[in-house]
């Protein structure tokens, strides 16, 4: 491969400057890995693209352990990521945590401090055959060991994850995998038993300030050379919309900073509106069929059965701002109302129903505040799991006994065959009785000691507490009563039987054929 190099004249102002020593370095970079040999040609061109053209996030990227900032939680001396660095120790791990927290970086630094060649993959767009080349190269490194890094691994499906197994566990390639989605749904179980998962976090707001205050003075990779004066309040403006992401807060930075005319002076002040008009508005961190929906809808679920209406609206207001079907939240809230509230506040299901079919007839955003009036009065309605016990209990009964019959006198009569077969015989009708009310039992004769339903001593369930006590005990009464009828007539069947008996006997005795067989 041939690199012709034409002829470079000096650079003259600051900005000019800072694009010749960064490209300058670049082009050593690329000619020091070419040599080296680990440059493909095809992507040679693409490396060499001017420093100051890569976005301000890629330039700040940390180079040594000492710039990294935030995660102590793992790169403290003592945690697992600091003894590995600080050893130069090789490890295969999966980094998961939010965009921007610095799970590349990380890969990248620990291939560098072990001195192993570097491979990357993006999950996104490579495939068996990415994997097979990666897995070759590192094959040829002859004794040096390799590092194949796949960021968002959990785009692999099973089988490119398969792939890698052997591979990890024989030693060829140490595997670095970072993902954004919880590993434990998304990465094969064999691969987790390899790779350890180490969870990083959103870098907090002081993590963020050095970061882009480093950006802001640093003139050979940073903005220091387009002398930027950013003001206290728009600073922390960027910190807080970025949300911990550093990526998205020095992209920010760097909008603010190219779009600002130099004033009188030579600088570039950005202030608060400038800053608000370079950044756009940060999605809220949502999946709807990852991690975080899951994270988010228990939180409401939690929230509304731990009496708190303030964190259920902020909770909803999360979900309906990241795009979560409104539907599918009202759907929880009607499941949530039998299922915590119960009949403590037999109403509580019929405004659930009714922000249901208000949200359907009206939508957004007049159908927010229906959710939102479903959610104060679940929160703030009396609570009880009763109904919910209640049913499972049943449940079990239905599912480990098996088909009961069903008592005669609950049957259906439909025709005179089955009327004369006692098929819904000594029913009683309960509107014929007092309080239209027969104390009787309506499970099958093997469930009838069983009482399901156990009302609380909160809300309205205290008034049916007390009706149904009352009704439970004559049905008890009713219950003792044949019990006891019962008993009597076998006892006097069991009477007359020994009566007959004796009476069988001593005519016997007396019959001659009888004394002959003796």
């Amino acid at each position: 491969m041939i690199i012709e190099l034409s002829a470079i004249s000096f650079p003259r102002s600051a900005d000019e400057r800072s694009h010749f020593v960064d490209g300058s370095r670049l082009v050593a970079d690329c000619l020091s890995i070419l040599l080296d040999g680990t440059l493909k040609q095809e992507d040679f061109f693409a490396a060499t693209v001017r420093a100051s053209e890569r976005p301000l996030a890629e330039r700040m990227r940390p180079i040594t352990v000492a710039e990294f900032v935030g995660q102590e939680q793992i790169m403290a001396p003592h945690k697992l990521l600091g003894r590995l660095l600080k050893h130069g120790r090789m490890q295969s791990l999966i980094l998961w945590g939010p965009p921007g927290c610095g799970k590349t970086t990380l890969a990248r630094l620990i291939a560098q401090d072990s001195g192993a060649h570097l491979v990357n993959l993006s999950a996104v767009t490579a495939g068996v055959k990415d994997v097979r080349a990666a897995i070759d190269e590192a094959r040829r490194q002859l004794g040096k060991p390799t590092i194949l890094f796949v960021d968002e691994i959990h785009r692999f499906n099973k089988a490119q994850q398969d792939l890698l197994l052997p591979y990890v566990e024989n030693g060829t390639v140490t595997f670095l995998g970072a993902t954004t989605e919880n590993p434990s749904f998304e990465v094969i179980p064999p691969l987790l038993s390899r790779a350890p998962v180490v969870v990083l976090e959103s870098l907090n707001e002081s993590d963020l300030e050095l970061i882009l205050r480093r950006a802001l003075a640093d003139e050979e990779r940073g903005l220091g050379g387009l002398k930027p004066k950013v003001e206290d309040e728009a600073l922390s403006y960027l910190i807080r919309a970025a949300k911990g992401d550093a990526r998205l807060a020095l992209s920010g930075l760097e909008m603010a900073v190219q779009t600002t005319a130099v004033d009188e002076s030579g600088y570039r002040q950005v202030d608060r509106q400038a800053m608000a008009d370079a950044i756009l508005k940060k999605s809220l961190v949502y999946d709807k069929n990852g991690e975080e929906h899951y994270n988010l809808i228990s939180a409401l679920h939690k929230s509304l059965r731990g009496s708190d209406p303030d964190g259920a609206l902020y909770w909803l207001a999360r979900m309906l701002e990241a795009g979560e079907d409104p539907l599918y939240i009202a759907r929880r809230m009607v499941r949530f109302a039998s299922e915590d509230v119960g009949l403590a506040d037999p109403r509580a299901l019929m405004v659930a129903v009714a922000a249901q079919q208000a949200f359907h007839l009206v939508g957004r955003p007049e159908g927010d505040l229906a959710l939102a009036e479903a959610a104060i009065y679940l929160a703030t309605a009396p609570k009880s799991n009763a109904l919910y016990e209640a049913y499972s209990k049943a449940r079990r009964q239905a599912e480990e006994r098996g088909s009961l019959p069903v008592p005669m006198e609950l049957r259906n009569a439909p025709t005179g065959l089955m009327r004369e077969l006692g098929y819904g015989r000594d029913y009683r009708y309960p509107h014929d009785f007092a309080e239209a009310y027969v104390p009787m039992s309506y499970l099958p004769e093997d469930l009838q000691h069983i009482e399901f339903y156990q009302p609380t001593s909160r809300g309205y369930e205290v008034t049916l507490a007390e009706r149904l006590n009352h009704w439970r005990h004559r049905v008890r009464e009713e219950r003792a009563k044949q019990q006891a009828a019962g008993s009597g007539q076998r006892a006097e069947g069991s009477g007359q039987k020994t009566e007959d008996g004796r009476r069988k006997n001593e005519q016997g005795a007396k019959s001659p054929d009888a004394r002959g067989k003796r």
